[in-house]
């Protein structure tokens, strides 16, 4: 992994890191070609109604962001380093920002002061994981207050947002948008908690699974190449017994791994990456299963109900965090 995503963050910085489902270089395309990055660049609810970038070191950009109330946020820059489907290096100007936004950055800012933010320099990377990326993306600002003033403005769940979208559209792209479920969920509770309460079995038990059945787990590995094996008894007081795989470990960042029935051969339902990620004192918590096929997919949905039973489990960790 990129050591820069390990670095601590400076006073004068902000960082994000998000776990995005699709090859490394599907994400750098959706990062550097214009028609790519007009589907996902900024939060819910804004346009990108124009995009001209010239990826190369001393070639500029300009976007144009339009809100759902029509107003346009321009953002320009110029691109310091360019290490293909590594490596991004780029200045943000919002000089032309709208004068409200500029008043919120600095309060009675003066006569001519037209870009209170300064010029921003962002250091995107892009670590390889195979079948995913590691997105990486640190800001630094011309001063801690300026940095301090943007976070108040929303600059997390901005970016949250915008990284939310940037996953929905590679995931489409790498040809697996019939084949999975994601689920995201902003959890109270900070990453190291957050993880311990997914791989500690006395923990799991107490929440895992939809509403109405309940847990008991025979074993608990988690290693790479470890098995998790549990039972699930509804309320009807049937028991399904499964098994987990874990094909990576990685404390407290990500798991993956493979999901099937606990039967001699039992079949293989699907794959999932579950990835924690900080969102200051909250964890971004970010739930991929990828099935093997489309039908498999629309079978397990409409049979086994395992997007609401996705959700039910996710509220039913909150809830446990909240009590704990």
């Amino acid at each position: 992994m990129d050591t820069s995503t390990l670095r601590p963050v400076a006073a004068d910085e902000f960082a994000i890191s998000r776990l995005l489902h699709a090859a490394r270089a599907l994400v750098w395309q959706a990062w550097t070609e214009p028609n790519h990055l007009k589907r996902w660049w900024g939060p819910h609810g804004f346009d990108i109604p124009q995009c001209d970038m010239d990826v190369r070191v001393g070639g500029a950009y300009r976007v144009v962001m339009r809100s759902a109330d029509g107003v346009d946020f321009s953002l320009t820059g110029e691109f310091r380093e360019v290490k293909p489907i590594e490596r991004l290096v780029m200045t943000m100007d919002c000089t032309e920002h709208p004068p409200a936004w500029h008043d919120l950055v600095r309060a009675n800012r003066a006569p001519g002061d037209d870009n209170p933010a300064g010029v921003m320099t962002l250091t995107a990377t892009f670590d390889n994981l195979g079948e995913a990326t590691q997105l990486s993306i640190r800001t630094r600002f011309e001063s801690a207050a300026i940095r301090d003033a943007l976070l108040k403005m929303g600059m997390l769940d901005g970016w949250s947002q915008s990284l939310e979208r940037l996953d929905t559209l590679v995931v489409h792209e790498s040809g697996a948008a019939d084949r999975h479920i994601l689920v995201n969920r902003l959890i109270d509770a900070p990453r190291e908690r957050v993880f311990a309460a997914w791989t500690d079995p006395a923990q799991v038990v107490q929440w895992w699974g939809p509403r109405g059945f309940r847990t008991t787990s025979a074993s608990m590995d988690v290693r790479e190449g470890g098995v998790w094996r549990f039972t699930l008894q509804g309320p009807d007081a049937t028991i399904y017994r499964h098994k987990l795989v874990y094909d990576a470990v990685l404390a407290p960042e990500r798991l993956v791994y493979e999901h099937c029935d606990d039967v001699p051969d039992g079949p293989i339902h699907f794959r999932s990456t579950v990835s924690f990620a900080e969102h200051g004192d909250k964890t971004y918590l970010s739930l991929f299963m990828l099935f093997p096929t489309a039908a498999r997919r629309d079978q397990m949905v409409r049979d086994m109900g395992t997007i609401k039973d996705g959700n039910q489990s996710l509220d039913l960790l909150q809830e446990f965090l909240a009590r704990a």
